[in-house]
């Protein structure tokens, strides 16, 4: 019995009363989405050319493209692309969205290439230590592949190979939409899934795939490809003259984007995260030496004056338009990277003080991502209608880690030597982080009782870590559109078994 035969055996049986819903959700694994949701590569002719990072699953064959040039080209005529790069970064998001595949020499679970291959639902493999890029070629021992020539991925085994495999398309049987809504039906609501999505057509996909609500909408990620000079402009801007026309451009770039992510959510909550953008992914050069504990979150807009209020203005305007096009909109606003309860309280004076004349509530909350902020979640809470934990950054600061490239200096190491399970940041931390987590979650909880609690980094995609924050008592876990059904699903055993 193949996977689709068992997903319509599981819902047939509890149709026929031969057994309940809650044994046909049972039936259902995590691995069996996988295989009906991604294409996967079959057969075994062809030894891999490398290994690096299962980043984001599904398979794909295409010609090797070392630009975004180079992969529209390919597009453009009709043919599939596999972006290769030493690593990526905002510049490189054209042809990221429009390739087939991605392959990094730098990165891990939680570096840019993988955030976003998964957000597109693309294969990739990251962090392949053996490969190197070259001027026109990729370069793996002494093989030498020259751009455009075929190569292809598995973005479930981490294998890179040289020349086309044989792929086997995802091919998911009706039953799984009964099976996906039951699961849903069971956990009515006690837990919710929503998505992570920064785009009116990844907001689509997201709707679409059964999300209740977009729990991270990451304003930075507006800012991509041929938008970078908008918020370069603010980046740069000195003195306050340049600053005001900065916030311009960027308060009209966003009320844009607000209404494409907000149309086709109507009537479902959108949470907006206000910017935070890492300088050395969105400038050329900087001087930090750690750019991801440097200038960027709650920090960046402490010190440029009008920022948060700006992107508030925007987001109104946004929801203005959608009532007057006859839309339901109903969003959220999120502080990230916040530290301190005075940073938190001077961030949501401004958002309050802009939304004053707003048409409809807007609940206002942050994001947990550093352990500080863990600790003193209770005082946090008070101020706030909602937390959401980031779990990348939160991994990141517990452990001193660098999320962009540990799993390939240190945590495979780690992995090969016993010492770790599996990354952290593949799978929640749960005698760390996963502590941490409960405490922010018991604090805030009791300084407010009514506050909202949700999870939108990457581990709510990931069932393990799903397990965990469902026993420890979120409200709702936000994962990239693709991970979706595996969420509704794995939530819904859990509370089953719970």
């Amino acid at each position: 019995m193949n996977t689709s035969e068992k997903i319509i055996d599981a819902v047939n049986k509890a149709v026929d009363g031969n057994h309940s819903r809650e044994d046909a959700i049972r039936a259902i694994t995590e691995d069996d989405l996988v295989d009906v949701l991604f294409d996967s590569a079959t057969g075994d002719s062809i030894e891999p050319l490398c290994q690096g990072i299962a980043a984001s699953p599904g398979a794909a064959s295409g010609k090797l493209c070392l630009s975004v040039d180079a992969v529209l080209e390919v597009v453009d005529a009709g043919e599939q692309a596999i972006m290769v790069a030493m690593e990526t970064g905002p510049a490189d998001e054209p042809g990221m969205r429009w390739a087939a595949g991605i392959v990094t020499a730098y990165g891990g679970l939680a570096s840019h290439a993988a955030i976003y291959s998964r957000g597109l639902g693309l294969p990739a493999v990251c962090g392949v230590e053996t490969l190197k890029v070259e001027e026109g070629q990729i370069k793996v021992g002494e093989t030498v592949i020259p751009e455009g020539e075929v190569i292809s991925i598995d973005g479930a085994s981490g294998e890179v190979f040289a020349g086309e495999i044989e792929i086997s398309g995802a091919a998911a049987p009706d039953e799984l939409t009964t099976l996906l809504e039951w699961a849903d039906e069971l956990r009515s609501n006690k837990v919710q899934v929503w998505a992570n999505a920064d785009t009116g057509e990844e907001a689509a996909e997201a709707r679409s795939a059964g999300a209740a609500g977009i729990g991270l909408c990451r304003t930075e990620h507006m800012f991509l490809g041929g938008r970078l000079p908008v918020i370069r402009q603010l980046l740069k801007a000195v003195g306050p003259d340049e600053r005001k026309t900065a916030l311009q451009e960027l308060q009209k770039a966003q009320q844009t984007d607000f209404e494409h992510v907000l149309a086709p959510m109507d009537g479902l909550p959108v949470t907006v995260r206000l910017l935070d953008a890492p300088l050395h992914e969105f400038l050329e050069e900087t001087e930090e030496q750690n750019p991801m504990l440097g200038l960027r979150g709650i920090r960046l807009a402490i010190v440029t004056e009008d920022l948060y209020r700006t992107q508030t203005r925007a987001l109104l305007a946004a929801v203005q338009e959608r009532i007057s096009q006859g839309g339901d909109p109903k969003v959220e606003i999120m502080v990230p990277l916040v530290s301190l309860e005075e940073e938190l309280v001077l961030a949501v004076e401004w958002i309050k003080e802009e939304l004053k004349d707003s048409p409809i509530h807007v609940p206002v909350g942050t994001m947990i991502e550093t352990p500080r902020a863990a600790l003193i979640a209770g005082a946090l809470a008070e101020h706030i209608d909602f937390v959401s934990f980031g779990t990348n950054d939160l991994t990141q600061m517990t452990f001193g880690f660098s999320r962009d490239d540990v799993e390939v200096s240190v945590i495979n190491e780690y992995i090969e030597k016993g010492l770790l399970e599996k990354s952290p940041f593949e799978t929640l931390d749960i005698g760390g982080v996963g502590e941490l987590i409960r405490t922010a979650i018991n604090r805030s909880r009791e300084a407010n009782p009514n506050i909202k609690i949700g999870i939108c980094g990457e581990h709510g995609g990931d069932p393990a870590s799903i397990r965990f924050l469902v026993g420890a008592g979120v409200n709702y876990v936000s994962c990239s559109p693709p991970r979706i059904p595996v969420a509704r699903l794995i939530s819904s055993q859990t509370l089953i078994d719970s």
